[in-house]
């Protein structure tokens, strides 16, 4: 019989050796392929991780259903970033870019959020 605190930790650094190795295959995508970066970055891959994570640990379907949903609808203020990130870097470097990113997207989802209220879509 095993050790369940050992078969915990070995199920928790699985999840963190295969989500690490996503992260690396986007970057190194990136660096060989603009395109091809941008496509795989542009999947869902972490977002279908953690569904299979969820459903491989017994989550009720209820909570990895509302993951999905959330995820849809949390997804959509970050978009104005893949915007603005083109235009600022050649402007003011890359981290002031970074910088200016992180506030836009954390403006646009306040705003979104205030948007989506109306219809009884609560992200705050």
């Amino acid at each position: 019989m095993g050790d369940p605190y050992g078969d915990i930790v070995a199920w928790i650094i699985t999840k963190y050796f295969v989500t690490a190795a996503i992260v690396v295959l986007v970057s190194e995508a990136a660096k060989r392929s603009d395109k091809l970066g941008g496509f795989v970055a542009a999947l869902p891959l972490v977002t279908v991780l953690a569904l299979i994570w969820l459903y491989v640990e017994n989550q009720p379907q209820e909570k990895i259903a509302n993951h999905a949903w959330y995820t849809f609808w949390y997804v959509v203020p970050t978009l104005p970033m893949f915007l603005a990130f083109p235009a600022l870097l050649p402007r003011i470097g890359f981290w002031p870019t970074l910088l200016a990113c992180i506030v836009i997207t954390v403006v646009c989802f306040g705003l979104f959020a205030l948007a989506v209220r109306r219809f009884g879509i609560e992200l705050l």
